[in-house]
């Protein structure tokens, strides 16, 4: 969506008269992206499914705060990685799992879930990332599946470029040397 078409569709969310039309094309166009952003944080399709409602009924009730100040999409990816991590916190703490047993916590999620199709090499891929501390995986993902660009991943986590590239370096370090020494 280019930032002409952002800022359109802003104006008209903010409108009462064209709001409900406005976020019915918000959630149109921000589903499938969000989706699997969240997915790739939380692992579990139903997980990512409550996620990703929460994320929306949070953009709905917080819209007409959205001052501009950065790009929509920057705003939605950014509610929707505090979301998925403040749920990933929460069911931690329901299930009494420390942060530092958080990737096993994790793993039972990922080869559980009858919605991976991956095989065996991608199902080791993302043992390897979840043995990553959480911003770490956050970033990774951001960079290495998505592609983005590390100022859009700075303008959503609000994280400095220069921390975000030392981040993904230490993290594509973790996750080699898990590949060479995991059997």
């Amino acid at each position: 969506m280019s930032q002409e078409t952002g800022n359109k569709l802003i104006e008209k969310l903010q409108n009462p008269k064209t709001q409900k039309a406005a976020f019915s094309d918000l959630v149109k166009e921000y589903s499938e992206p969000l989706y699997w952003q969240i997915r790739k944080i939380a692992l579990s399709h139903d997980d990512t499914n409550d996620i990703l409602q929460n994320t929306f009924i949070k953009v709905w009730t917080n819209i007409d705060n959205f001052r501009g100040d950065s790009k929509l999409s920057t705003w939605l990816y950014r509610i929707a990685v505090n979301e998925a991590i403040t749920f990933l916190n929460r069911q931690r703490a329901q299930n009494n799992v420390s942060v530092d047993d958080a990737d096993s916590f994790l793993f039972g999620h990922l080869e559980g879930d009858p919605y991976f199709d991956g095989d065996e090499a991608q199902l080791k891929l993302q043992k390897a990332i979840l043995t990553l501390p959480e911003k770490q995986r956050i970033v990774f993902n951001m960079k290495y599946f998505d592609e983005m660009k590390y100022e859009d991943i700075s303008d959503i986590l609000e994280t400095s470029v220069g921390a975000l590239k030392a981040s993904y370096h230490h993290a594509v370090k973790k996750i080699e040397e898990f590949l060479l020494t995991d059997d």
